[in-house]
């Protein structure tokens, strides 16, 4: 067995790697918009997925046993479907940075959800990160100043980070019923599930024409191949070599750097309000990731990151 801990080099230029990917994935779902429709980038980019997941898979010998059905297609609407699309959708008005940040939001959702449907008692410290999040959303929406583009971009965010927290109860309560899933085939079934879904629904909604530019190419290759696939053996890696103290990291670090991107490459200044609303809702996840979780909710939320 590989040698774990925190002193890893190799484990932790993985994770290092991994954050560069998901972080720069929002600037690549972000510049295609001018493009093609939010729902058939997301279609094609889960179809591309799932074929580059399942060659991973025939590559490292594993079957192709489905994992549960009920619980894996409920993933694959809530965290697939539901957190990708919803943020794909998003992003055709609001920026990439701003949108990167209301969709991590998701730990968040996750304990309110918890303490609702999984009668989860709430610590004082969980209080108190809702409560810099909830100060950090106010500063990020800005709502003395949204207009009616900005308002949906935002509720399409927070959208995104409810459903990829609901799914997290889901993961949950699969794990408690089947604590050997397999995360490979898992992420593999759930893709080609969100597929088939995103499929249906980009073929019912009118959407603008597809322009297959350059960056269209380069979107579908970037999300199929490095923030699915490279990214997916990277995370698996980490995991195995790493405390998840230490690998949930990239929970902090992908939001700030979409931000710090989304600054860079797209000029997208969050100005001083934004931007201490941002410190805030950082802090409040910093908070949350501090405390300690049972083992089965640990793997639930290990599952769901991206």
């Amino acid at each position: 067995m590989t040698v774990s801990g925190k002193s890893n080099p190799l484990a932790i230029s993985g994770l290092i790697i991994l954050t560069i990917i998901w972080s720069y994935s929002w600037i690549v779902m972000k510049q295609v918009t001018p493009y093609i429709g939010a729902f058939d980038f997301t279609a094609i980019r889960f179809i591309f997925g799932a074929l580059v997941l399942f060659a991973v898979m025939l590559a490292r010998r594993r079957g192709l046993h489905p994992t549960p059905f009920r619980y894996t297609f409920a993933i694959a609407l809530l965290q697939t479907c539901g957190m990708i699309g919803l943020a794909q959708w998003a992003l055709v008005s609001g920026g990439a940075g701003k949108v990167a940040i209301l969709s991590y939001t998701m730990p968040f959702w996750v304990v309110i959800m918890a303490a609702l449907f999984l009668r989860e008692r709430m610590r004082r410290l969980q209080y108190a990160a809702i409560l810099l999040a909830a100060a950090g959303l106010v500063l990020v929406l800005q709502p003395w100043q949204l207009d009616m583009a900005s308002l949906q971009s935002a509720l399409l965010a927070i959208a995104s980070g409810i459903s990829w927290g609901a799914s997290a109860i889901v993961a949950k309560r699969m794990y408690a019923r089947h604590p050997r899933i397999d995360l490979l085939s898992l992420t593999s079934w759930q893709m080609l599930y969100a597929a088939v879904v995103m499929s249906i629904i980009a073929l019912m909604v009118p959407q603008r024409p597809i322009v297959w530019d350059p960056k269209v190419i380069f979107a579908l290759a970037y999300s199929a191949i490095l923030a699915t696939a490279l990214a997916w053996s990277l995370w698996l890696f980490v995991l195995r070599n790493l405390p998840a103290s230490i690998a949930s990291l990239s929970t902090l670090a992908v939001p700030v750097c979409g931000v710090l991107f989304s600054w860079w490459l797209l000029g997208e200044n969050p100005g001083a309000v934004e931007g201490a609303g941002v410190v805030l809702i950082v802090l409040a996840l910093a908070i949350i990731s501090l405390k300690k979780r049972p083992p089965r909710v640990q793997r639930a939320a290990e599952t769901l990151r991206r």
